[in-house]
């Protein structure tokens, strides 16, 4: 099996990308709404940890961004409590499509969490500030602050860009994005 790591800046349309591959994808931020959801226990740890701030089942995104905002620190706190469980849920995604050749792993901190290995093949999503700007303002939770707070925690662009064996020029238009992944995926399956 081939993982594909998806690296680039928050709202450079690594989502969007990852989609095209045509294979099974594993989206982080999609599996954190879900634990926001359901996870019973992660919202008692998170209740334990901020009473002021997470109040009911199933977790308000809301809750969450008022508790980041009230101090930076407490981001790094929530990633130590639900971290372990998207990459319990990565594992479990990675075990459950052994079989395919390919799959996609969307995760937003992949690099800062150590979750990449060195047989990981990484695609960089270049995206222009503004078409960035404009895509994440489409966001119904858009929070400039939250942004920024999130992009502190992240490594440089130019060192993800440089480590990364592919790059995709996006400009969030269906057809090129389609063509780049196509050459990717030729590329990867006929090493």
């Amino acid at each position: 099996m081939i993982k594909i790591g998806i690296l680039g800046d928050i709202g450079s349309g690594k989502t969007f990308v990852a989609n095209q591959f045509g294979c099974p994808v594993f989206h982080a931020d999609i599996e954190v709404s879900k634990i926001y959801k359901s996870d019973k226990r992660c919202f008692k740890i998170l209740k334990k940890n901020f009473p002021n701030y997470i109040i009911s089942f199933p977790i308000n995104k809301k809750e969450i961004s008022k508790l980041i905002l009230s101090n930076k620190k407490n981001l790094k706190k929530i990633n130590k409590i639900v971290h372990p469980i998207v990459r319990a849920r990565m594992n479990k995604f990675i075990n459950k499509n052994k079989k395919k050749k390919l799959v996609v792993l969307d995760i937003p901190l992949l690099l800062e969490n150590k979750i990449n290995k060195k047989d990981f093949i990484l695609v960089f999503i270049d995206a222009k500030k503004k078409k960035i700007i404009k895509n994440l303002k489409k966001r119904k939770n858009y929070n400039v602050k939250i942004i920024n707070l999130l992009k502190n925690f992240q490594l440089s662009l130019n060192y993800k860009k440089k480590i990364s064996n592919f790059i995709i020029k996006n400009d969030f238009k269906m057809k090129p994005v389609k063509k780049s992944v196509n050459i990717i995926k030729t590329k990867i399956l006929h090493k």
